[in-house]
Formats: structure tokens, sequence, C-alpha cells
């Protein structure tokens, strides 16, 4: 069995050392073993875990989501449909989200085109954050 340093399960798997210390300390990742020194040891699963939460953090869930898909993973008697469900409430957020910003987009562009960009101080964009 391969034992890791934090560095070497930083490599990794594309986290951090300060981002894997604070998944260890909300319980997304079992509390590393330690050396005598205090320096942190991970075995092959912790890694196959990070790799899963950081994958899932590109995807954009937020730790308390990461946390069920967690739960989910590890138990092999979990039904599909649940896992389904949690991943097409996700998809709802980020399409909410996704539209929302396009909004804020279209509603941004609009003010710059009638802002002239040049020496007078009349400034359609400072307006329209005046006003709701």
């Amino acid at each position: 069995m391969s034992i890791y340093t934090i560095g070497q399960a930083a490599a990794h798997s594309g986290l951090s050392n300060k981002q894997i210390r604070d998944y260890e300390s909300k319980g997304l990742l079992q509390a590393a073993q330690r050396t005598e020194n205090g320096y942190r040891m991970y075995k092959e699963h912790d890694l196959h875990t990070l790799l899963f939460i950081a994958q899932a953090r590109k995807l954009g869930f937020s730790l308390e989501q990461v946390r069920n898909l967690l739960i989910l993973w590890q138990d092999h008697h979990r039904s599909s449909a649940q896992v389904k469900q949690l991943a097409e409430q996700h998809i709802h957020e980020l399409e909410t989200k996704a539209l929302q910003l396009q909004q804020m987009a279209a509603t941004l562009r609009e003010l710059t085109q009638q802002c002239h960009g040049d020496e007078r101080s009349d400034c359609p964009i400072l307006k329209g954050l005046e006003s709701p």
C-alpha cells in the first residue's frame, strides 16, 4: 500500500495543500494519519477521494453537495436515482446562474454602448448604476 505526503497528494489531485487541509477539517476527507513528526500521510483511498472532490468542485458543486455526493459514492447500496436527482438539481442551479449572468452582461453591454467613452463627464454607465 502506498503512502503519500500532503505535497504528493496535492500534486496527484491538483488541489493545494491548503485545500486538502480544509477538506479534512470540514469532514469531507478522513483525518490523515500522522507521522511521529506530525506530518500528514495519505493512503491510496484518500487520493481517490481527493480526485472525486476536485472533479465535483470543478463542476461547481458546493461543499454541501460534495458531502452528499461522497456519501452516495461510498454507499454501494444507493440508487442511481438519488445521484441523478442531485445532479439535475445542480444543473438547474447552474442554468439559472448562467441566465442571470447573461442578463447582467446584456444590461452592461447596453450601458457601455450608450457611453461615448470620451472626455465628457456624462456617463450612461454610472447613471445606469444609480437606478434599479
